[in-house]
């Protein structure tokens, strides 16, 4: 193997094994993080505000996220010449992309209000219709993050195996024709 081809792959592996890690991540938050953050607002939020002191999920993601945009626009220059992997890891990247700007723009404000104002400064009312807001773009994130992770696998494997579909007509590539028995008809 060449050694563009062992970037190539080893780039587009390290962005696949960071967005699987991103997305077990999410899912962590998802189900058991955030079900005990959010369970009995306001009070779970100063539980939640006390347990977090020495890290949170702001201190994880922020430089996981970075990772991802990274490893993706690597994954991209290095895959490049891999037509049918390339618009993959564009829209795996895309996804990443979309899913980091939700949470600057949209969950980073909700949270502040959440963590650092919270309860000293916002009624209950206030601080059940933040989450009910940023509970609505974490699924949206969430949703980012699982078609980014298919779309990087499946480019991942049109790189590892770039000519599959193109070996016989049993993996649904092209059919020899048999001249002899096409002349039959």
């Amino acid at each position: 193997m060449d050694r563009k081809r062992m970037l190539t792959l080893l780039t587009v592996n390290v962005h696949l094994w960071i967005q699987w890690i991103m997305l077990g991540s999410m899912f962590l938050n998802t189900f058991m993080v955030y079900p005990n953050i959010f369970h009995e607002i306001p009070t779970s939020l100063n539980t939640a505000m006390e347990f977090m002191q020495v890290a949170s999920p702001h201190t994880y993601f922020p430089p996981l996220g970075l990772a991802s945009w990274i490893s993706g626009v690597l994954a991209i220059l290095f895959s490049w010449k891999y037509k049918q992997a390339r618009l993959l890891v564009i829209g795996s990247v895309l996804m990443m992309f979309v899913e980091g700007a939700a949470s600057v723009i949209w969950e980073w404000p909700r949270n502040e209000i959440m963590f650092i104002e919270g309860p000293a400064v916002h009624s209950t009312e206030v601080l059940q219709q933040v989450y009910n807001e940023f509970i609505r773009v974490h699924w949206f994130r969430v949703i980012c993050n699982i078609l980014g992770s298919i779309l990087i696998f499946l480019g991942f494997l049109r790189v590892y195996r770039p000519n599959e579909g193109e070996r016989s007509n049993i993996h649904g590539g092209p059919k020899e024709i048999n001249r002899e028995n096409a002349n039959l008809r």
